[in-house]
């Protein structure tokens, strides 16, 4: 079966994994990680980089060459504050591309929705290409994608927890909701087999960071989640066969050999 490509903001990519750049031990393995994960994008923290550094050993020489950069306003917890974190990104990175936090508790991390509608639409409108993250509920997912979001990107789980997708069902409502951005699981993928099961439900990519950068081994983790993500997508297009209540043999029952049976003795 033919897939259809990864389209955000009309560009094509063709690696549906996208990656992060926090938490590694040292620069160096963060650029092993992160080309070996195959992936095409990787989001920056804005607030957490020094912006004007350009010397030989800083953080932005040792993201991979060709690596599509999608600043993020990881640390908000107020509209107005991403919203001016995005225009900073903007200047300096010069790309309309922003990925949208904005949170609204510090134990939980998950999203201000109103916040985050808010401040999804003052950026449309002034130009960025928007790619909030939100929680796992439809409605608002829908409203995003209404405001003009080039991508919605509910969680698995909360930021860092590792623990996999928890409302597989809220993911495939939101599939069925939004039908004309991508939908990208963002956050809470612990392993390879988190981001397979992410990718069978449909959706159109999975962005991770935490379930790398704090691996045992993160850049065999990258190369493990590079292939995830890629068997992921391939099942959900094969289809799965059907789940029954009993079993069923693989065999065939038609024409097979009679079983023996023991002569009896006179």
């Amino acid at each position: 079966m033919n897939d259809k490509p990864l389209v955000i903001a009309g560009k094509e990519y063709t690696s549906r994994l996208i990656v992060g750049t926090g938490k590694y031990k040292t620069l160096p393995l963060m650029k092993e990680a992160l080309t070996a994960s195959g992936a095409e994008m990787v989001t920056v923290a804005i607030r957490r980089v020094n912006l004007q550094d350009k010397s030989p050993e800083s953080f932005w020489n040792h993201i991979p060459e060709g690596m599509t950069i999608l600043p993020n306003t990881a640390g908000c917890y107020t509209a107005g504050d991403a919203v001016r974190i995005a225009r900073l990104a903007r200047e300096v990175l010069q790309t309309p591309l922003i990925k949208l936090e904005v949170l609204g508790d510090t134990k939980t991390l998950l999203p201000d929705t109103q916040a985050l509608l808010e401040a999804t639409k003052q950026l449309v409108k002034e130009g960025f290409t928007v790619l909030p993250y939100t929680n796992d509920d439809p409605i608002l997912a829908k409203r995003l994608e209404e405001s003009g979001a080039a991508a919605v990107m509910p969680l698995a789980a909360p930021i860092g927890s590792g623990r996999g997708v928890q409302n597989p069902l809220n993911i495939q409502f939101i599939l069925e909701t939004v039908t004309h951005v991508p939908v990208i699981v963002d956050a809470g993928v612990g392993t390879a087999s988190d981001a397979a099961v992410a990718m069978e439900l449909g959706v159109d990519g999975v962005l991770m960071n935490t379930a790398i950068a704090d691996a045992q081994d993160p850049v065999l983790m990258a190369k493990a989640m590079q292939q995830a993500v890629s068997a992921g997508r391939h099942a959900f297009l094969a289809g799965r066969m059907e789940k029954k209540i009993y079993a069923a043999p693989s065999s065939p029952t038609q024409g097979v050999v009679a079983p023996l049976t023991e002569k009896t003795s006179s």
